[in-house]
C-alpha cells in the first residue's frame, strides 16, 4: 500500500486518529507496551508523562515516523502502519505538521525560506509560497523578519516561526513534541496561547507531548504515558476497539 487518500471530515465516530495495542522496542528495552489512544477531530490532546515514559515514541508512531512492532495506527479511516516508506512521507508533507522542542529550523535559510519550504516540497508554486509565508508571519507577530536567519532570532521568535512552518500547509494533524521545553515560562506561554489558538482557528487536531502541567492545561483532554501504556486520570489503562 503507497498512497493514501484524505477524507474531508473525521468518521462517523469523530475519530481522526487512532492506535491500538501497540508494542515498540529499541533494542531489549521496551518503550511501548500494549498502549492504545484515540483522537477526535478538532481535539487538542496532551500526552503527558515522565522522561523514558514512552510519550514520544508514542507520538513517532502516530505520525508514522516510527513503524510499531506490532499493534494498528489509523489514521483518517485507513491503516497508517501498512504504508510504504514513501507512502508515510507523502502523508506526512500532506495532512500533518510537527513542532518539536529546540525548532529544527533549517539555520542557511531565512525565516521566510523556512517556513515556505514544505509547500516548496510539495511543489507549489514559488510565488504563492512565499505569499502564504509572509501571511503567516504577520499572523504569528513576526512581521518584518522574514529575511532574518533563524540564529538572529530569539527563542519565543523561533518557535512562532516553528509554528509557522508546521500550519503553511494546513495540516489535519499538528503534532507538537515538548514545544515549550526549551523556553522560559512567559514566552512558552505566550507560545501556546498562540499555538492553541490558531490551530482551534483552523480546526487542525493537535497532539501535544508535553512533561508541564501548565502546557497540559491549554488541552482539551490529558492522558499519562507510563512505562509504555496509555492511562486516563483515573489511572485506568486506555482501551480502544474496532
Amino acid at each position: 500500500m503507497t498512497s493514501f487518500s484524505l477524507r474531508r471530515d473525521p468518521g462517523p465516530d469523530g475519530c481522526l486518529v487512532e492506535v491500538k495495542n501497540l508494542y515498540k522496542s529499541f533494542g531489549a528495552t521496551p518503550a511501548l507496551v500494549d498502549a492504545s489512544l484515540s483522537v477526535r477531530g478538532g481535539e487538542v490532546l496532551a500526552v503527558m508523562g515522565p522522561s523514558g515514559s514512552g510519550k514520544s515514541t508514542l507520538l513517532h508512531c502516530m505520525a508514522g515516523i516510527f513503524t510499531p512492532d506490532k499493534g494498528e495506527v489509523w489514521f483518517d479511516g485507513q491503516r497508517l502502519d501498512q504504508l510504504s516508506d514513501t507512502g508515510r512521507t507523502q502523508l506526512r508533507r500532506s495532512a500533518f505538521g510537527f513542532v518539536f522542542q529546540f525548532g529544527q529550523l533549517v539555520p542557511e535559510l531565512t525565516v521566510s525560506d523556512n517556513i515556505a519550504l514544505p509547500l516548496l516540497l510539495n511543489r507549489v508554486s514559488r510565488k504563492a509560497a512565499y505569499a502564504r509565508a509572509e501571511a503567516w508571519l504577520a499572523r504569528l507577530g513576526l512581521d518584518g523578519l522574514g529575511e532574518r536567519r533563524t540564529g538572529e532570532l530569539s527563542g519565543g521568535q523561533a518557535q512562532r516561526v516553528a509554528l509557522a512552518r508546521a500550519l503553511v500547509g494546513q495540516p489535519k494533524v499538528l503534532f507538537a513534541d515538548e514545544p515549550t521545553g526549551s523556553l522560559d515560562t512567559l514566552t512558552g506561554e505566550m507560545v501556546m496561547e498562540l499555538m492553541t489558538a490558531v490551530t482551534r482557528e483552523e480546526g487542525s487536531t493537535v497532539v501535544l507531548v508535553t512533561h508541564d502541567a501548565r502546557v497540559a492545561a491549554y488541552a482539551d483532554r490529558e492522558v499519562m504515558v507510563r512505562d509504555g501504556r496509555v492511562i486516563d486520570r483515573s489511572g485506568a489503562q486506555v482501551e480502544v476497539g474496532r
